[in-house]
């Protein structure tokens, strides 16, 4: 929820005119297109203030690693929750289970106290540990990358054994998820392709002018709070998005003020430093203005994006929107059982060792 100035009617001709524009218009982009890779930076506002600046540290550990896709893994693992237990007993932002933490860990890192819910410590064992991995699997083809999430995931022992990524649809789908969130975290390129559903997804918005706003609203009754309006445009075109402004925050790469197009999410935040701090989602139209629903007793309406709580903007991906729907619920947070059988190494195993019997699902007590 935003509260924020109504927009007068002389300021008003420019949206209409920019929406008039966009949705008779062409723009669109090849379903193909990709964004080239920018490894040194975190986008600015997608991790809290202190983690990125320990990713971006730690991220450059090995070739395989970025901070980029290192804070996709965290996020994917923990939603960056720093004192989350999942129901097998993994603890932290990093998901460590107590018995191999020590192996990973270092007193040289944080304060020193090896302490599993201090990021400061978590990060760096995390992206140690990956490295670990990618070394121990670096003489099975294919990607590497995928093979080394899979295994901080599901153990070096399965990816051993199958070759690659094991058959289990929870270490396929954490593969899939981090490598498309990948983008989201990652530090704009200088030139972004615009969404090829930001047509259709403001014209749906457009049709909502003037509709009451209401806290929680989907649209199943006609109403709309923030972010279902943004929910509810973008599946009217096939993406269905996350239902919080918090979780739309990942749908993406994130976009440069300067560069912003019609459909992309423009969000505000009460800590800047924190992406959980988000309140309020828009849906840009041009002309330095969003749609939104802004707040009880207000209307679906035109707004200025232009406010001192202004945090970024985000431009759908269906393949990041896919990922960030099935990452809003961490790894810490699922109940699927843990299965026995999976390795995970020490710094003293031999990196070659497979194990024996794979597990029948991808485990969550087992790695690390």
């Amino acid at each position: 929820m935003r509260t924020s100035v109504i927009v007068g009617a002389g300021l008003l001709a420019t949206p209409f005119v920019v929406v008039g524009a966009v949705v008779v218009g062409t723009m669109s982009v090849a379903a193909g297109s990709s964004v080239s890779t920018s490894v040194g930076r975190i986008a600015e506002g997608t991790v809290p203030g202190a983690d990125a600046a320990l990713m971006e540290r730690y991220g450059h550990m090995c070739p395989e690693l970025s901070p980029s896709l290192l804070a996709a893994q965290l996020y994917q693992e923990s939603g960056f929750d720093s004192t989350v237990v999942s129901p097998a007993g993994a603890i932290g932002i990093a998901q460590f289970m107590p018995g191999t933490w020590p192996n990973w860990s270092s007193p040289q890192d944080g304060d020193g106290k090896q302490d599993p819910t201090n990021p400061a410590d978590a990060i760096p064992a995390a992206a140690r540990y990956d490295c670990a991995l990618a070394h121990q699997l670096s003489g099975i083809g294919g990607d590497h990358v995928a093979n080394m999430l899979a295994a901080y995931n599901a153990g070096p022992g399965a990816v051993e054994q199958y070759r690659g990524i094991p058959p289990y649809a929870e270490t396929q789908n954490y593969v899939k998820n981090i490598k498309a969130l990948e983008q989201s975290f990652r530090a704009p390129d200088p030139v972004l392709a615009p969404s090829d559903m930001a047509v259709r997804a403001i014209a749906y918005a457009y049709n909502r002018l003037g509709t009451p706003y209401e806290w929680g609203g989907d649209g199943t009754d006609g109403r709309f709070d923030c972010s279902g309006l943004v929910q509810a445009a973008y599946t009217s075109v096939g993406i269905t998005m996350p239902r919080t402004a918090s979780e739309q925050w990942y749908t993406g790469p994130h976009v440069p003020t300067d560069q912003l197009q019609p459909g992309d999410l423009v969000f505000y935040a009460v800590d800047l430093k924190n992406p959980g701090s988000i309140h309020h989602v828009g849906i840009y139209v041009g002309g330095g203005a969003m749609i939104d629903a802004p707040h009880t007793g207000a209307v679906i309406r035109f707004d200025p994006i232009g406010a001192a709580d202004y945090l970024g903007a985000t431009r759908p991906q269906p393949l990041v929107v896919d990922a960030a729907v099935d990452a809003s619920t961490p790894q810490a947070k699922r109940t699927a059982p843990a299965a026995p059988g999976s390795q995970t190494p020490t710094p003293a195993q031999n990196p070659n060792a497979a194990a024996a019997n794979p597990p029948a699902i991808a485990p969550k007590s087992t790695k690390r």
